[in-house]
């Protein structure tokens, strides 16, 4: 895997998704696309199989968080459904994070590469603070939940673009980051905290990034989308 873009298709159904991937019909490029929990939950699995089916990979973005029982058969389920990249909460613990590779690996030894979100980056330090009452530097934090994934046999983190190069530093060049939080230097940030533009992003070390609302929102999404590649991948 190399650097890529990928596009978050945060929509409410089915048809929706498949209307703006219709929009890329024609232009030469299959979007990397996610599917977060908006989607998965209105439209089940089919969905995935179906953008599976058109040639699209996807990073399925359900990110589970349970006991670690649980979060095994789940991934086991998940892991019939031939996506790319799924996840989970580092939070859970190392021992959810290990039963989930026991649970996503097939009986061949395949399975997709598994990512664990670190802190959301809609969450600030005084969140982190406030609500969830960890004291610690949130660079810190990230950098802690980085590494027990990393030891827990995972591909790779969710995490800023601003803390992809520490993550790096920490747990090794081939340790993955997949960053949100990424807008062009004229967008609206939204409700997130972190974020960078796809050239900062390049510059700080990020595997991928994860770009909705700039791409998705826009008046040509193939053109956004092609901006955003030659930005971040060049």
């Amino acid at each position: 895997m190399g650097k890529d873009v990928i596009v978050a298709c945060d929509y409410p159904d089915r048809e929706t998704t498949l209307n703006f991937l219709d929009r890329f019909e024609g232009s030469g490029v299959k979007p990397f696309v996610k599917i977060g929990m908006e989607l998965f939950y209105a439209e089940g699995p089919d969905i995935v199989r179906e953008i599976k089916a058109r040639g699209h990979r996807i990073f399925l973005d359900l990110k589970l968080h349970d006991i670690p029982n649980t979060v095994k058969k789940a991934m086991a389920v998940l892991s019939r459904l031939d996506v790319d990249m799924c996840n989970l909460h580092a939070a859970g613990t190392k021992r959810m994070m290990e039963a989930a590779i026991e649970g996503l690996t097939r009986p061949d030894g395949t399975r997709p590469v598994l990512l664990a979100v670190t802190q959301l980056t809609s969450t600030d330090q005084e969140a982190l603070e406030n609500d969830l009452l960890i004291h610690e530097p949130i660079k810190d934090v990230v950098m802690k939940y980085a590494l027990n994934a990393k030891e827990s046999g995972l591909d790779g983190v969710v995490c800023s673009p601003l803390e992809a190069g520490e993550v790096h530093g920490v747990c090794g060049n081939g340790f993955l980051t997949v960053t949100p939080g990424v807008r062009f230097a004229e967008g609206d940030a939204g409700d997130q905290k972190r974020v960078t533009t796809p050239e900062r992003a390049r510059e700080l070390g990020s595997d991928y990034i994860v770009m909705g609302r700039p791409v998705t929102a826009a008046a040509d999404p193939v053109a956004a989308y092609m901006r955003a590649m030659a930005d971040f991948v060049g």
